[in-house]
């Protein structure tokens, strides 16, 4: 199955479960407070629905829209996207949300973003459960860190293994993996690495963070491309390579590691170069031609099987503060990351529905897809919080405001909001979606 079809299928389903959880929220706590539910639809479902059903003596109907960009339950009595101005022109029934008290309506609003972060914990609780936790300390990786141009720039050499960052070790912790941990080491005002065997205290230069923000990589692992396997009918098997082979250069380039061959690879693709190898202790000159999407037909070894990696097992009920924990890391790690949204590098780096999918693998992983939904389910819960009208941050925004200063906004207030706050958002998915679609362009 083609890769793109394999992500755009995980993206579809994932977002669909996190769309149903969230909504499921919203439901369950308007249930809970007695609030009519009239709708609850996966999908939006402007002028026609693909699907429809409203049981027997039920208040709610249940259905799928066309317009894949989100879902919602339509409560009664509530100012919502859906701008129903003949509903709220009506004397308020007992049923309805604007006549439940501050907090009910408070939590109703909030029992979407719950339900995601719930979920999160949830999943990532099952997956160290049924996984563990294996991960490379810093301290590990003997051969060190490559680096970008940004960081050689600050002072960096490829080879440093960071040791602290502002004073805060960073020897036991997974710092290609820890966005959280990332995070603090871009924004540190001094770094101390060990080069060489000797401590060097490196001064970050101001603004680095943002300098670095639309960076794919930033820091990678330093190990050898040693073959693992060979597929039959590949550039490799015809140029008889063999299992344990270590390349090592390319061309007149020499002692590169593993990310330096890959790049190698995918710059040469469709052309015949010369791989500098290791097999048993003798330098070998191999000619090899890549494929034209920079392939040679291998597998090799990675990070976990050349370092020595920390690993963790849980069991049922101690996988759950587990996965609260990494949870909570992940929440911190993306919070860090959302504030530099809105500067002009973030703008650069925001991406829509192309983007997400590319996080997916190219191949079918339920740890994988798990993994990613659970995270994706975080970005939902705190984005969803962002005190924009259309969002329901705002409306919480709106009720804290009333329960605060004993005034409620007029709902001709309230429409505006909601009219401008859906402008908004749909502005910033057609700007995403744009970005993407530059990005393709200039591929």
């Amino acid at each position: 199955m083609d890769i793109i079809v394999i992500r755009t299928v995980q993206l579809v389903l994932s977002l669909s479960i996190l769309v149903i959880i969230h909504e499921c929220g919203h439901f369950l706590f308007a249930r809970l407070f007695k609030v009519r539910v009239e709708k609850f639809y996966l999908f939006f479902n402007p002028w026609f629905s693909l699907f429809k059903y409203k049981p027997k003596k039920s208040e709610t109907e249940y259905g799928i829209g066309w317009l894949p960009l989100g879902g919602y339950v339509k409560i009664s009595g509530m100012i919502d996207e859906s701008m129903d101005r003949e509903a709220m022109a009506q004397p308020p029934k007992p049923w309805e949300f604007r006549t439940k008290s501050a907090t009910q309506r408070l939590l109703i609003m909030l029992g979407g973003v719950l339900m995601n972060f719930l979920l999160a914990f949830f999943l990532f609780a099952m997956l160290v459960f049924a996984f563990g936790e294996e991960y490379i300390p810093v301290k590990n990786v003997k051969m060190g860190f490559s680096y970008n141009e940004l960081f050689i720039g600050a002072g960096f050499r490829n080879g440093d293994i960071p040791v602290a960052a502002d004073n805060k070790s960073l020897s036991d912790i997974d710092i290609r993996r820890d966005v959280n941990e990332l995070f603090n080491l871009l924004e540190a005002k001094e770094v101390q690495v060990l080069r060489d065997g000797q401590l060097v205290n490196i001064t970050m230069p101001e603004g680095f963070v943002n300098k670095n923000i639309n960076e794919k990589s930033h820091i990678n692992y330093r190990y050898p491309f040693v073959i693992k396997t060979v597929t039959n009918g590949s550039p490799a098997s015809a140029a008889n390579l063999e299992a344990g082979d270590s390349i090592v250069g390319v061309n007149d380039r020499s002692d590169m590691f593993a990310h330096d061959v890959i790049n190698a690879l995918s710059e040469y693709k469709g052309k015949e170069i010369v791989l500098n190898l290791y097999r048993n202790g003798e330098l070998k000159n191999v000619s090899i031609t890549p494929t034209a999407a920079g392939k040679i037909g291998v597998g090799f070894l990675q990070p976990e099987e050349i370092y020595e990696t920390v690993k963790k097992h849980y069991n049922f009920f101690s996988a759950f503060p587990a996965g609260i924990r990494i949870g909570i890391e992940t929440t911190a790690g993306y919070l860090k990351g959302l504030k530099y949204l809105f500067t002009k590098e973030g703008m650069e780096n925001v991406g829509g529905f192309g983007s997400i999918a590319s996080i997916f693998p190219g191949k079918w992983i339920w740890s994988a897809f798990w993994s990613m939904t659970a995270f994706l389910s975080i970005i939902l819960g705190v984005m969803n919080l962002l005190p924009i009208p259309g969002l329901d941050g705002g409306h919480v925004m709106f009720v804290l405001y009333e329960m605060i200063t004993g005034r409620k906004p007029s709902d001709k207030f309230m429409e505006y909001a909601q009219t401008v706050g859906m402008i908004l958002l749909i502005a910033l998915i057609l700007y995403a979606n744009g970005m993407d679609i530059l990005r393709a362009i200039g591929k």
